[in-house]
């Protein structure tokens, strides 16, 4: 009886910690959790895939694309180019763009429809907080109006030079 009393706490305490974590990205929702960036694959932006014509050997399509992420014994005339990545304060992407041959040519490239091109994929990782407009470096005609206007000094007389006085020997002999 005092056995299962004593283990009351516990077990209602390891059941709140899962409450604590749920499926937010901050600790209790308050301390940001760090998460993991995974990146896996090739990146096939349209610009690259654009590039890539039906015709072309494997070697050119490998100088494009990269290495594919799946190349299977099985299916020799076809290589997979998986791309994933999870980036804290992103939404996950996932792509997957597939390259069949005929023999050694390429016949076709499957790509998505929603395929991005290099500035929208960059922009959508990009965790960056946009730049400030830049500071004023200047003052307005009021501002300097406003600022006090430093006192006149007595001009100095000169009547020596200053600095030390060097006589130079000749250029010439």
């Amino acid at each position: 009886m005092f056995r299962s009393l004593a283990l009351l706490p516990v077990v209602l305490l390891l059941g709140a910690c899962s409450s604590w974590v749920g499926h937010s990205d901050r600790f209790a929702y308050v301390v940001p959790l760090y998460r993991v960036e995974i990146v896996q694959g090739n990146v096939v932006t349209k610009e690259i895939a654009e590039r890539v014509k039906p015709g072309m050997s494997r070697d050119q399509v490998r100088d494009l694309l990269g290495s594919p992420m799946l190349a299977d014994a099985f299916h020799a005339d076809r290589w997979d180019y998986v791309f994933t990545i999870r980036r804290q304060g992103t939404a996950p992407q996932a792509r997957k763009v597939v390259a069949r041959f005929d023999g050694e040519r390429l016949k076709a490239l499957e790509v998505p429809a929603d395929l991005p091109t290099e500035e929208e994929f960059v922009a959508s990782i990009n965790t960056f907080k946009p730049k400030s407009a830049a500071p004023r470096l200047e003052l307005s005609e009021a501002e300097r109006a406003a600022l006090p206007r430093p006192a006149r000094q007595a001009a100095a007389v000169v009547d020596q030079p200053q600095g030390a006085v060097r006589s130079y020997p000749p250029l010439e002999r």
